[in-house]
């Protein structure tokens, strides 16, 4: 796996490309049809390699997505702030002009589960909220979007629990929720954008 992984970083393969069959790696690395099969499996599963079943491996990144993953986890609180101000804000504007009715019955039953949670427990509460935050970003109706969203919550969620166990939980901060949703209501993406920006610098 690491001899592909080193293959794949010197761009042997380029993004899209078919990869060369599992006998035809196994001949290349010196190792058996079966440890070349596992080390696609893993690939597969880390985002690198895309399997087609009956089609064969094609190259899907050049980067590994762990790798993305490792670095957001090691930065700091400010950092997570910056980052989430760009991409948060900017997906909650797209989620204004793009949302439909589905994504507002789903954003108000996920605001529900939070607000149910918001004086208790931490860590339940925290679960909650980024649900609801998931579902912001996927109203962007942007799969890119939503995919490094889903890469980045981990770090959401270490900031909220940071924040939450420093600072006294304010309701109006939280209400800011309610008021991002009614404006994504409204399509008022400027608005939308402000509270959204206001709530991460809470």
């Amino acid at each position: 796996m690491d001899r592909m992984r080193d293959l794949i970083r010197q761009e042997r393969w380029s993004v899209g490309q078919r990869l060369p069959t599992e006998p035809e790696l196994a001949s290349e690395l010196g190792i058996s049809r079966n440890t070349v099969r596992e080390a696609i499996r893993v690939l597969a599963f880390a985002g690198l390699v895309e399997v087609r079943q009956g089609d064969g491996s094609y190259l899907r990144a050049l980067q590994d997505p762990l790798l993305a993953v490792q670095a957001m986890a090691a930065c700091s609180v400010e950092h997570a702030r910056e980052t989430r101000h760009i991409l948060e804000a900017e997906a909650i504007g797209l989620a204004a002009q793009r949302r439909t009715e589905d994504d507002l019955l789903s954003l108000r039953a996920a605001l529900a589960q939070s607000a149910a949670h918001y004086q208790g427990d931490i860590h339940a509460y925290v679960q909650r909220d980024l649900v609801f935050h998931q579902r912001l970003v996927d109203a962007a109706h942007n799969p890119a979007l939503s995919e490094l969203y889903r890469y980045f919550s981990a770090v959401v969620a270490a900031a909220l629990q940071h924040n939450l166990s420093t600072t006294p939980r304010c309701q109006a901060v939280f209400e800011l929720h309610g008021q991002i949703l009614d404006a994504i209501e409204r399509r008022d993406t400027p608005g939308a954008k402000r509270l959204s920006r206001q709530l991460i610098a809470s």
